[in-house]
């Protein structure tokens, strides 16, 4: 029999707070967290806004040496999995051997590249800073977040562009499952607001270009969208076997109840169009967990904002779900924090488990004017009391990477 596993501990930074607290409370306000770009400047710029992490200040968590070492996206990733191991209480006896770390990232320390080309290019091969290796690394923030606390488990880094957080996050629960660990620190961050991925991104038609309504930019399903919101940020999930939890007398949060992975292998940039390869891996996710479609109370969507991302989306809920999709509410909480893309799914997850735990469904902002292919129930604008005892959340990314999870609230 597999273990079970639950959520002890959960930490974020992200374009709407720096916290759980302040991030949910955003949620429920329905305040977005985009805005104009203020770490550079943008007026060249296709697309001029993002979500950005305000208030950050990496010096004060890490001291000026430690933090002139890491790349924005282990900053980001070491903090927020320091809110959630404090919030897990993990201070007590505990075997560091059986505690492991996975955290991924889609573009991982891409400022860090980019600094280091310029130093190549402007001042030759002696000024490239000598940290560049260590900080450019994929598995560097895994591996800064074991050494920092002592964890000898399994370490390691998961890239699969926006699929990244739910592969993170089902691969750690899997092994605790499997019995590899007791304890997983897993999530994802991301570091993208730069001159470069955006107009990377940009070019390649995937942004929205509203510079004149930058908080209205992210809109979900709706049929007016024009692209997603670049955004960064970072959150961070602690997984526990149960009864490991329980005879430590931890506060569990929630329940990870299943895992779904597959890929389109269709495009490098296109869903496909009838959600077959997403519909794929939701059921995948349904099948580990045992539960029929009916037992889903409420689906966080990937909803990016893009034409073919929401339509293909809804296709593969309906793929899954059949004539009772339209009474399963979905909504796109990427409408108020824009899209974190490795750490999108991670953020979600957060979001997830307080809806779990305070029986309130998530909106979609921004929700003007229905899409004729985009036809479910997607919480409109505001909050939404309901009773969710489980709920799915599903992540995709460029190269058809598709991943699923499925989470539940605590075992009485």
């Amino acid at each position: 029999m597999k273990r079970r596993v639950v959520i002890t501990g959960m930490g974020t930074l992200n374009p709407l707070g720096n916290d759980v607290t302040s991030t949910w409370e955003a949620v429920l306000s329905g305040r977005s967290g985009i805005g104009p770009i203020t770490q550079f400047d943008a007026r060249e710029q296709k697309s001029r806004f993002a979500g950005e992490v305000r208030d950050f200040d990496p010096v004060a968590l890490f001291g000026r040496k430690e933090a002139r070492r890491m790349d924005r996206v282990t900053q980001f990733a070491v903090a927020a999995a320091n809110q959630a191991l404090a919030a897990a209480a993990l201070d007590g006896p505990l075997d560091r051997d059986r505690v492991g770390v996975i955290l991924g990232s889609g573009l991982g320390a891409i400022g860090a590249t980019i600094e280091a080309v310029q130093a190549f290019g402007e001042k030759g091969p002696g000024r490239v800073n000598p940290f560049y290796i260590p900080m450019m690394l994929a598995d560097t923030p895994a591996a800064v977040v074991a050494i920092e606390h002592g964890f000898r488990g399994p370490n390691m880094s998961v890239a699969t562009a926006c699929a990244t957080s739910n592969n993170a996050l089902g691969e750690a629960a899997h092994m605790i499952r499997h019995g590899l660990c007791d304890v997983m620190v897993a999530g994802a961050s991301e570091a993208c607001i730069l001159p470069l991925p955006l107009a990377a991104f940009s070019v390649m038609g995937a942004l929205s270009a509203r510079n004149d309504a930058p908080q209205a930019a992210s809109r979900p399903f709706d049929r007016d969208r024009d692209g997603f919101v670049l955004s960064e940020g970072g959150a961070v999930l602690i997984l526990e076997e149960l009864a490991h939890a329980q005879a430590r007398g931890a506060h569990i949060l929630a329940e990870f109840l299943g895992y779904g992975s597959s890929a389109d292998a269709y495009h490098i940039s296109q869903p496909m169009a009838d959600g077959s390869g997403a519909a794929l891996s939701m059921s995948r996710a349904l099948a580990d967990a045992g539960l029929p479609p009916d037992a889903i109370d409420y689906v966080n969507a990937h909803g990016t904002s893009t034409p073919l991302n929401d339509s293909g989306e809804t296709a593969a809920i309906k793929l899954v779900f059949g004539a009772a999709a339209y009474a399963v509410p979905v909504s796109s909480t990427k409408s108020l924090h824009g899209h974190l893309l490795g750490a999108a799914g991670a953020l979600e997850a957060v979001i997830v488990v307080q809806a779990l735990r305070h029986g309130l469904l998530p909106p979609t902002i921004n929700y003007e004017t229905p899409d004729p292919a985009c036809d479910l129930d997607y919480v409109p604008n505001v909050p939404r009391p309901g009773r969710i005892h489980r709920a799915m959340s599903n992540s995709f990314g460029l190269g058809g990477h598709n991943a699923t999870i499925i989470l539940g609230q605590g075992p009485e």
